[in-house]
């Protein structure tokens, strides 16, 4: 199948948020980290497993005047969940430790050292966080986002001289893993959406030998398709025609070619990240026909396939539920609601509802 669609004339996108989260998982697994999450997760899973210990910690929430929050177990499959954790951690540092002073436990508590390291992570993972969120919206453009985002992550983990060894070693490899990965995007096609991005026009995200080339491979993509790219003229008298002609003092856009467009294109002034680069062209359309065309197909493309899964999430039918709903079409059955002792066997996929709002029960 996947040799199949390389056959196609589509262009291929990879998801550049799943490429940055198995970044980090790697790191992680290879880093000065890994005995301090490791600890962290037993300390998580005691007060997860139980709901008395979860109702002492809530208690000393109230005391130290904290909101009454459980804290987060990460899990591998869940992007930024470790992220999630260490900073629920950090945040309750307090009372999970005066909640584990009353209890007898067998854990090994976290030393100040190891609280550090956890601050210093979390800084590090927030960016990659803001990268991740950033690049799967679905109600803006995201595309052309992909560079600068990449290359502010490459500015985050550079090494300072404040920088501890074992956090050295994890912007290292972060940088390392994660401009591997890089190779396998369509940067062709990412490279002409920045510059069709009257945000990022300027490609200040790429260097500055890298930026000429762009501008000429959009010059080609307006020689190869100059029908599909020029919108097409509507009628007008003959007369009127060779008047508006006779009396122009300047030429039309056909006749200025390619380079002149994007002459005239370069010379607008950028405008703000919070702006929307698509209403921009909405307004501009009639100032550059040519390339408001390719800005609509580059600026269109989405950069990670989160808004895909999130449709099919919504709709009740991604991954395992689709599988399942079509394995159970082959079967004829019928759904009954037993009462009392009979529906005994069907108790462990219940859930019990908590008064508190969260459920410890749940499955």
């Amino acid at each position: 199948m996947i040799a199949a669609m390389r056959q196609l004339t589509f262009q291929h996108m990879p998801c550049v948020a799943l490429l940055l989260q198995r970044t980090i998982t790697v790191c992680l697994a290879d880093s000065g980290f890994t005995a301090t999450l490791a600890r962290c997760r037993k300390i998580v899973g005691h007060f997860k497993h139980s709901p008395s210990n979860t109702e002492e910690q809530h208690k000393e929430q109230t005391q130290l005047e904290q909101d009454q929050e459980p804290l987060i177990q990460d899990v591998s499959t869940r992007w930024n969940s470790t992220l999630f954790m260490i900073s629920r951690l950090l945040q309750n540092q307090e009372a999970v430790k005066v909640t584990l002073a009353k209890q007898k436990h067998k854990l090994t508590m976290l030393t100040t050292a190891e609280w550090d390291r956890l601050q210093r992570l979390e800084t590090l993972l927030k960016p990659c966080r803001y990268v991740t969120e950033l690049l799967g919206g679905e109600t803006y453009v995201s595309c052309s986002v992909v560079l600068p985002a990449l290359r502010h992550l490459t500015h985050t983990m550079e090494v300072s001289d404040d920088d501890p060894a074992y956090v050295v070693r994890f912007k290292g490899d972060f940088i390392k893993d994660l401009s591997q990965r890089q190779d396998t995007l369509n940067h062709g096609w990412l490279r002409v959406a920045t510059a069709l991005d009257p945000r990022f026009k300027d490609l200040k995200c790429l260097p500055r030998g890298e930026r000429g080339g762009v501008w000429t491979s959009i010059e080609a993509l307006l020689r190869i398709e100059p029908n599909r790219a020029t919108p097409e003229p509507t009628e007008e008298p003959a007369r009127k025609r060779s008047l508006l002609l006779f009396n122009s003092d300047s030429e039309s856009e056909d006749e200025e070619g390619p380079n002149g467009a994007l002459a005239r294109y370069r010379a607008e002034a950028t405008i703000r990240e919070t702006d929307c680069p698509l209403q921009w062209w909405s307004t501009h359309e009639g100032a550059h026909p040519q390339l408001s065309v390719l800005a609509r197909k580059y600026l269109g493309t989405p950069a990670t396939s989160v808004p895909c899964e999130r449709l099919f999430s919504l709709a009740g039918t991604g991954g395992a539920d689709c599988s399942w709903l079509k394995e159970l079409q082959s079967f004829d059955f019928r759904v009954e609601q037993r009462t009392g002792a009979l529906h005994g066997n069907a108790y462990a996929f219940s859930s019990r509802p908590c008064a508190e709002g969260y459920c410890y029960f749940k499955l």
